[in-house]
């Protein structure tokens, strides 16, 4: 993700301080103050209750995007915030090596699929705005990838997405959802593999921007199960992204004349995952209760009789098909790090099921989308678990013995494992300082070796140290930490420092490694990531102590991490920013709010912040089950304890907030951004910027095309070196 940054000059200012050496000494490392001051929004209270309890709200009209002058309000926030950044010293360096990072000609594999025609994948390759798919015949022939679907040739302006693909058993044919302007509002079109043209209908309202949305082939390849969206008149205005169900498409038939399958008994904010077992046909659907990490299940015979085969509440978290007509379930109960049990398809009963691989002292990955991270082999079992942020791959029999599994790199992350022929397998895997590569693991062999799938890196971290320490959070909980730094930094306390977070959604944060953190690293700024309770990275356990009424942990986690810095030497308080994005921006928020002191600036993206009213927009209703809800009075006293909207406080020195947001965010309502810019700025008690940006063709953020990703990182760093008083250094 990319951010923007902030700077101002007062022009009459700027001219006295070149006369005045002295002053101009003094000032060379302040962040500029702006002139101008920001188009401040008009109070307009509305009063609610909750509970009893009355709070007023004065920007509650700024949530209306139908509104014109809300949108006139919005587009002079774009302003002033752009006479801030573009007015920034650095701006002209930094987007210079910002571009040549990002638009590199480098090459990057992605979402790996295999079948027998060949490999399929997403392919990133700048200068192109959007990565496209491709078909491989192996992973170390490149030269034999061939363009199958291509955003960029569809839409020259780079706007439209793949959101995600789906080949079909004999790799003839593959579907895919496309979107446009990064809404997640995803058709599905349907391709032939070996000349890439278009054929057959085009499927409406199956991706969607919070529940997603999936699709599985017949095992005759004649058609697909998907999930469908409602269209037309079926449900009122409100309902038009919710009730998510299952269809049953016949290729060459109409699309309204499709065959409905489940979810007339499924929950309001039900999220739907497909799976088709191609020897037997079979169906297994797996589906979530909004975002909080409860599931059930079910399975769909060749006849077209549906059986559900887990509950809500019966801790049983992921399934896949077996090799021998039975399916691996990853089971909780008893167990929060997680265990799996196997349960026969010819009886499926969840109280008459084996175990086969205990629960052990690390955590199962449990990813509910991507990759899988149980996957059977003719003989062997492959898992990957979690250890509190790096993830390691275990090898077991399908007894549960465990064997020997491929050599992995210490503090990396291991994901996106493929099938290959007998039981070998590829695996993704990358470290901070490492890039993505794709290895083979011949079990045979015992070997592990690279294969030509592998990021060609525009920068080298050689340089960079990693070291993993532990923060001790208010309740005495040890808090992971990453530190990147250049290897000749001293702890002296006067390092500049940029930290980031997310903890919610039971979500591990892993090493990751991004290019563009060289340029931070290359002006002396130590990079920070922090792996806080709320995620998946010790398991269910560590998630429930950060979600709906324990959601304060993960806020007092992060503080107790910027101090652990402070106190350790890495930095100082006026050298220290943090950033985060979604849940992580509500992170950044509850921060801000609540430890100003400890912080010189806030980058926050598409950002949740008014905790009261958040379940009162489409996309916020999928977040109750992890935040809770505003109707159930303990609930309520949790959220209006933290909600950071509610907790700015008038003529506090807030520190420098650069707030980012797409105007198509299906996951994040935009007015959060605005309503708590609105707020921050009318209760700022000093002169340090509060700047909102909003991009107008884009939403969440993973799919903006690569122009608009090169100027959010452009005005983020120029705002961030800004803020903590740094030149550019190339």
């Amino acid at each position: 993700m990319s951010n923007s940054w902030q700077q101002s000059s007062l022009s009459k200012l700027v001219v006295l301080v070149k006369l005045l050496v002295i002053v101009g000494m003094l000032l060379v490392n302040s962040p500029a103050i702006h002139a101008e001051k920001p188009p401040i929004a008009k109070g307009i209270p509305v009063t609610d209750s909750y509970h009893g309890i009355k709070v007023t709200d004065d920007y509650q009209w700024l949530e209306n995007w139908n509104d014109p002058a809300v949108r006139e309000w919005s587009d002079e926030q774009n302003a002033h915030a752009r006479s801030v950044l573009d007015d920034l010293p650095n701006v002209g360096a930094i987007r210079d090596r910002v571009t040549e990072i990002m638009s590199a000609k480098t090459v990057e594999y992605y979402s790996l699929s295999r079948r027998p025609g060949g490999l399929f994948a997403m392919k990133r390759e700048p200068p192109k705005q959007q990565p496209f798919l491709v078909v491989l015949k192996s992973p170390d022939d490149l030269d034999s990838a061939r363009m199958l679907v291509d955003p960029n040739v569809l839409d020259s302006e780079g706007n439209t997405s793949i959101d995600w693909f789906v080949p079909s058993h004999n790799s003839k044919l593959v579907a895919v959802s496309l979107s446009k302007g990064g809404s997640e509002s995803g058709d599905v079109h349907v391709y032939e593999t070996s000349t890439g043209r278009e054929r057959f209908e085009v499927i409406p309202r199956v991706n969607g921007g919070t529940a997603g949305g999936d699709l599985a082939w017949l095992a005759d390849d004649s058609g697909f199960f998907y999930t469908r969206y409602p269209r037309g008149d079926e449900r009122p205005t409100e309902d038009m992204d919710f009730y998510q169900h299952v269809y049953l498409h016949v290729l060459g038939e109409p699309t309204d004349e499709d065959n409905f399958e489940l979810g007339n008994d499924l929950p309001r904010i039900a999220e739907i995952e497909l799976q088709v077992n191609s020897k037997s046909g079979h169906l297994l659907t797996t589906v979530q209760n909004g975002d909080g990490g409860e599931f059930s299940h079910f399975l769909r015979s060749p006849e077209a009789n549906w059986q559900q085969i887990s509950q809500f509440d019966d801790g049983i978290v992921q399934a896949v098909f077996g090799t021998n007509d039975d399916l691996l379930i990853v089971s909780r109960e008893n167990a929060p790090r997680g265990k799996i049990l196997r349960m026969l398809i010819a009886n499926l009963d969840v109280r008459q099921v084996a175990t086969i691989i205990p629960q052990s002292d690390d955590a199962i990955v449990t990813n509910f989308w991507g990759s899988p991270t149980v996957l059977p082999t003719e003989n062997l079992l492959y898992v990957t678990y979690q250890l509190g942020g790096p993830s390691k791959i275990r090898v077991f029999d399908h007894k549960g013995n465990p064997q020997k599994g491929p050599q992995q790199t210490p503090v990396s992350s291991v994901s996106s494992l493929t099938k290959l022929a007998g039981d070998d397998v590829l695996f993704e895997t990358e470290s901070f300082v490492q890039p993505s590569v794709y290895n083979r693991f011949h079990v045979r062999s015992g070997k592990t070796e690279k294969t030509a799938l592998a990021m060609n890196a525009p920068v080298d971290f050689s340089d960079v140290k990693v070291m993993r320490e532990f923060a001790t959070s208010k309740d005495g909980t040890k808090v992971p930490l990453n530190i990147l730094m250049p290897a000749e930094t001293s702890l002296d306390g006067s390092n500049p420092c940029l930290v980031t977070g997310y903890g919610g959604y039971g979500i591990s944060i892993p090493p990751r490694f991004r290019s563009t953190t060289r340029v931070l690293l290359d002006q002396g700024i130590i990079f920070v990531v922090a792996n806080l309770r709320g995620g998946g990275e010790y398991g269910e356990t560590w998630h429930r102590q950060g979600n709906l009424t324990n959601k304060q942990n993960v806020f007092d986690d992060f503080a107790a991490v910027l101090r652990h810095l402070i106190k350790s030497k890495y930095t100082s308080s006026d050298k220290l920013a943090i950033t985060g994005g979604s849940n992580g921006g509500l992170l950044m928020g509850a921060t801000l709010t609540q430890h100003p002191e400890l912080i010189k600036c806030v980058i926050s993206h598409v950002g949740i912040y008014d905790m009261l009213r958040v379940e009162n927009a489409p996309n916020g209703a999928f977040n109750i089950t992890e935040f809770g809800t505003v109707k159930d009075r303990s609930q309520f006293n949790a959220l209006y304890a933290y909600s950071p909207y509610h907790h700015v406080e008038d003529e506090v020195k807030y520190p420098a907030t650069l707030f980012l947001t797409g105007a198509n965010d299906p996951r994040v309502d935009p007015m959060h951004s605005r309503k708590m810019t609105a707020r921050l700025q009318a209760g700022q008690g000093s002169k340090a910027n509060v700047l909102l940006r909003t991009s107008a063709n884009s939403g969440h953020g993973g799919d903006t095309t690569l122009d608009e990703r090169i100027e959010q990182t452009v005005d983020v760093y120029a705002f961030l070196l800004d803020q903590l008083g740094l030149k550019f250094r190339r």
